[in-house]
């Protein structure tokens, strides 16, 4: 019987290996014509531009139009040089550039180009200092913990036959966040989960959710009376699949940063995303926690810090779990999908233009 077990065993794998042998084979056979198809453009590109000089014809400059060449192949040959020539400028500058600074010469550089500078003007951006916004903030639902009145009491539980996947991701967030607690969901409705932990003191109420064993967003109900976000979660990676990754010393609160929200919205949810932590940070963990809004995705990352060279420098390590976040709604009140007013709703027609943020 072992014996026969054990030719089983081998066929299936020589089946398995004669299957998969002509994908391996196709696949192959495309990376060695991608190679062959760059070293042929760069022999040809190679030859145009020998043919150019020996004629004495210099390489187009930027902008050059090319719509008189009726030849397509010719006119893309010579789009490819334009190409060429100007990022060559460009390198040629730069070098230039720090060769002078090397000397101690004197470089004005230009400030660069980037969506976050070409932002769409908002009248919902806020200065920092805006008294009007400050007294608002100071009659909303998280203010007494940042006051320090209250102890931030999280609840996190997941859907309805959760993945162990997702329970490694949980039994990371519950050394993360100070005083939470994981509940079993059961077969009970969400509603009824934040009646039930409004009860029994709970200040907030995490729901994650997956699907096909991954990861796919959570629910943060604020209790007792709201408000309530969703935020779709992507690039999720463990700390324990990072290489050289640090321990998480839960009895220590972390320092907390917030960063880079700047709209009525984002000063909404930064809030409530800082009201999960207590506002009392233990610097002997040293350990920090950073919201980095940027483009309205939010990226969390969870660090500790070390001191060297007698504190003159400084050193980050990562504990993890790191994960990106970008809120779909906010809600007034708990959880209610069928009755519940909404404060915002991200849609994809919503944010056509890359220029235009929310957060």
């Amino acid at each position: 019987q072992a014996i026969l077990a054990k030719t089983v065993l081998a066929e299936a794998h020589a089946s398995d290996r004669e299957h998969l042998a002509p994908k391996m084979v196709k696949k192959a056979r495309k990376r060695e014509n991608k190679k062959l198809a760059h070293a042929q453009a760069a022999k040809i590109t190679k030859k145009i531009r020998e043919s150019r000089d020996l004629h004495g014809l210099t390489a187009p400059a930027a902008g050059t139009s090319f719509a008189h060449i009726k030849n397509k192949h010719k006119r893309s040959q010579m789009v490819s040089l334009m190409k060429q020539e100007k990022k060559r400028q460009k390198a040629k500058v730069r070098r230039g550039r720090r060769e002078a600074e090397a000397r101690g010469e004197q470089v004005t550089r230009q400030t660069p180009r980037t969506i976050e500078s070409m932002r769409e003007p908002d009248e919902t951006i806020l200065p920092p200092d805006d008294s009007e916004v400050e007294d608002d903030e100071g009659m909303d639902e998280f203010e007494k913990y940042f006051k320090g009145d209250q102890t931030p009491k999280i609840l996190i539980t997941t859907q309805k036959r959760p993945s162990s996947q997702l329970f490694d991701f949980l039994k990371e967030l519950v050394h993360l966040i100070p005083n939470t607690f994981y509940y079993p969901r059961k077969d009970f409705a969400f509603k009824k989960v934040c009646a039930a932990a409004s009860k029994r003191g709970f200040t907030d109420i995490m729901l994650f959710h997956e699907k096909a064993k991954v990861v796919q967003g959570v629910y943060i109900s604020h209790l007792p009376k709201g408000p309530t976000s969703y935020w779709r979660i992507t690039r999720l990676k463990l700390g324990q699949d990072m290489k050289g990754g640090a321990t998480c010393n839960s009895t220590h609160n972390p320092e907390l940063i917030m960063n880079n929200f700047v709209t009525r919205l984002g000063r909404r949810l930064g809030r409530q995303l800082a009201a999960l932590f207590p506002q009392k940070p233990d610097f002997v963990g040293r350990r920090s926690v950073t919201f980095h809004n940027q483009r309205d995705f939010v990226f969390f990352r969870h660090y500790r810090y070390g001191f060297k060279d007698e504190g003159t420098k400084c050193k980050l390590q990562e504990i993890g779990p790191r994960f990106t976040l970008k809120c779909r709604y906010l809600q007034h009140g708990t959880f209610d999908a069928k009755e519940g007013e909404y404060e915002y709703i991200w849609r994809p027609d919503s944010q056509v233009s890359r220029k235009r943020f929310f957060v």
